[in-house]
């Protein structure tokens, strides 16, 4: 009994070690994530869940959001589709975006779309913007028209680099690079060393391997020294043109102290440091900073009267956002002013950056994106509420985070940051050079439509170009002249030209086009009514019979087409025969055939009373001398010629007439229809 007392004991007692056990991880876990130590919450969150079997809300949710924030979109996809797997219900719409967004990030459209759509209290502009394709964006994207070389920076480290400015010949960027002759502290966000700010000499090569392409090098990186360089983080420095003064951010210090909001956190602010004999001095805090928000990324305008930045401050649309403030004379400034909602959304806004002619480049994961953080610009003047905000698309842009732009003043190279894959480190430098593209090879095709017989020009007549998948891409009319002209078609392809006419028979030639030129064809066209005949090649038939052939049946079906279309005309028909045999039976033959071809056009639909008679005149109107005297003289095909039959129009001429020019104006309308239906496939390809 005893044994079994202490046995329990033992069992209580092991109990609550293993509970205070767990409740002990948790708290610890608990506050490295609300001390932004990201690293270390994911590795003790991620124990929680595998060895305690705990996957409550709050720890999926803490595990995910700590990958988040640390750009580990793999890891969070896992997590948060556990979270919402489990918990859909109920979760806020602000961690079904996140989700959203990784899930963009890891190439995952459709699904990532079906959660936007979900949501219900984002506002349109980031829902809407959310539910576009990679597809469409790189489409609708600003540098479609050029080619651009990218080139991952030698200069990059394994830690965090990014950003780029230049001045005079020399780069300025910001690193984590761990320097040896630096007592450096760790920052626990990404246990990395603190930011710091290097200067770097400048160079353009070609690349080694490219004869066309450039690359941006960066030699004899140094860092920048105190009083700019502190043991915690400084970045993203912006200078006037002079050179004399600089702005950049830096976390809350005032060289011997670091300040914390209320929540005990560290912000950043903007400070601003004046050049005196080649030594940067004067280092003071700009006075729209604030202990309880952070201010961040400076950026000048053209004319260096406004700063812009990026600031988390009460008030504005989302997590951080674009503002501007007026710069005055004796370090005054004006009050910031937030760039409104056309820019920002509820997502992040950040890096801007103010190319030569007044264009705003920035980053954002709320506008449509490839992924996390994608690289935009708009124009900023009189008229910025109606510019719009376009994604640079790629290469610049990828399905990671893409920030920290600079173009410089010719807009010809520059560089940007990434997190994107095969990078060297957890955050790398990229420089780009802009190249101008020729334009694509394209050919211009013209030509007239000419009637066959006649050989004048065929005005308003359908001309369309089919691609090799039979698709038309183009069409046209032809003018009063009878001329077409298709412009901008693509070289290097096969085409079809087809031209067609109310009451003409259709005519189609294959095309090739290799080199840009203009190329001339003219179509023909024949023309089915002339006078009073419905003027069809001649309807064959075989040698002492009356059955329709196949050859004849194709051009009654011409017939039964003009019968159709002019549902008024009526018509006689005649047919013929050669002069072998006697005159009697082959007057008895033609009266069959003129019958068969009577019935034949009855059978496909026409009304009898249509066709007001069918005779036959036998060899009584051969169209040569082949007759009995001279039969055994011609050929097969000349006898031939005289076996045919004719169709006359009796009655219905008038209007005829009158359908032909409504026609003509259908066939303007469909193909204005069809070159609006054909421009829109295109756009949304």
């Amino acid at each position: 009994m005893r044994i079994k007392l202490h046995y329990k004991k033992l069992l209580v007692l092991c109990m609550c070690v293993s509970i205070n056990s767990y409740a002990q991880s948790r708290r610890v876990a608990d506050r490295y994530f609300n001390e932004f130590s990201y690293v270390r919450s994911a590795e003790l969150y991620k124990d929680i869940y595998n060895e305690k079997g705990d996957d409550s809300k709050h720890v999926l949710s803490r595990l995910a959001d700590s990958y988040y924030n640390n750009a580990d979109v793999k890891e969070a996809e896992v997590w948060y589709s556990k979270l919402v797997e489990k918990y859909k219900d109920e979760l806020s719409d602000a961690y079904l975006f996140k989700y959203a967004q990784v899930l963009r990030s890891t190439g995952k459209y459709k699904k990532s779309d079906s959660i936007l759509k979900s949501l219900k209290s984002l506002p349109d502009n980031i829902v809407k913007s959310g539910m576009k394709s990679s597809e469409y964006i790189l489409e609708h994207s600003k540098m479609k028209e050029e080619r651009i070389s990218v080139s991952n920076l030698a200069i990059n480290s394994e830690y965090s680099d990014y950003g780029g400015f230049i001045l005079d010949g020399n780069a300025y960027f910001t690193s984590s690079a761990f320097n040896t002759n630096l007592k450096q502290k760790i920052y626990d966000w990404n246990n990395q060393p603190f930011l710091n700010i290097y200067k770097a000499k400048t160079k353009v090569q070609p690349l080694d391997w490219s004869k066309k392409d450039t690359v941006l090098v960066l030699n004899e990186a140094k860092m920048i020294s105190a009083p700019i360089t502190t043991e915690y983080h400084e970045g993203k420095p912006v200078f006037t043109k002079d050179g004399k003064t600089m702005y950049f951010t830096r976390n809350n210090f005032d060289g011997k102290r670091v300040r914390k909001d209320k929540k005990k956190i560290v912000n950043l602010k903007v400070f601003k440091a004046s050049l005196v004999d080649g030594i940067w001095v004067n280092v003071v805090e700009l006075p729209f900073n604030s202990d309880e928000y952070s201010v961040g990324h400076p950026v000048l305008s053209p004319d260096e009267k406004i700063l812009y930045f990026t600031s988390d401050m009460p008030g504005g649309e989302g997590m951080t956002d674009l503002y501007m403030v007026e710069i005055y004379a004796e370090d005054n400034y004006g009050v910031p002013k937030n760039l409104g909602d056309r820019i920002n959304t509820r997502g992040r806004e950040e890096f801007p950056y103010v190319g030569k002619d007044g264009t705003l480049y920035f980053s954002s994961d709320g506008h449509t994106g490839l992924g996390l953080l994608d690289i935009f610009q708009t124009k900023l003047n009189e008229n910025s509420e109606n510019n719009e905000v376009i994604n640079l698309g790629e290469p610049l842009n990828s399905n990671r985070d893409d920030f920290a732009f600079f173009i410089n003043d010719e807009g010809k190279y520059g560089f940007f940051s990434s997190n994107r894959d095969k990078g060297k480190g957890s955050d790398d430098i990229y420089s780009f050079f802009i190249y101008s593209v020729p334009p694509p090879c394209t050919n211009e095709i013209s030509g007239h439509v000419v009637d066959s017989k006649t050989k004048t020009n065929v005005s308003y007549a359908t001309i369309s170009l089919l691609n090799e998948s039979g698709e038309i891409i183009e069409e046209v009319l032809s003018d009063e002249n009878g001329m077409y002209n298709l412009e901008k078609v693509p070289c290097d392809s096969k085409y079809t030209i087809s031209s067609k006419k109310f009451d003409y028979e259709p005519s189609k030639r294959n095309v090739e086009l290799s080199s840009k030129a203009i190329r001339d064809f003219d179509m023909t066209l024949d023309k089915l009514i002339v006078g009073d005949r419905i003027d069809l090649k001649p309807i064959y038939f075989d040698l002492d019979k009356y059955a329709i052939r196949d050859d004849a049946k194709y051009e009654l079906e011409k017939l039964y087409r003009v019968m159709t279309n002019h549902p008024e005309l009526v018509i006689r028909i005649e047919s013929h025969t050669d002069s072998w045999g006697k005159a009697a039976y082959n007057l008895r033959l033609s009266q069959n055939r003129a019958s068969s071809t009577r019935e034949y056009l009855i059978e496909r639909g026409i009304d009898r009373e249509r066709i007001m008679s069918a005779q036959g005149f036998g060899e009584s109107k051969l169209l040569n001398n082949c007759n009995d005297e001279n039969q055994r003289k011609c050929s097969k095909e000349e006898h031939q010629l005289n076996r045919r039959s004719y169709f006359i129009i009796i009655d219905g001429k008038e209007a005829m007439e009158d359908r032909v020019e409504k026609e003509r104006l259908k066939a303007m309308k469909e193909i204005q229809d069809r070159r609006a239906k054909i421009k829109k496939l295109r756009e949304n390809k």
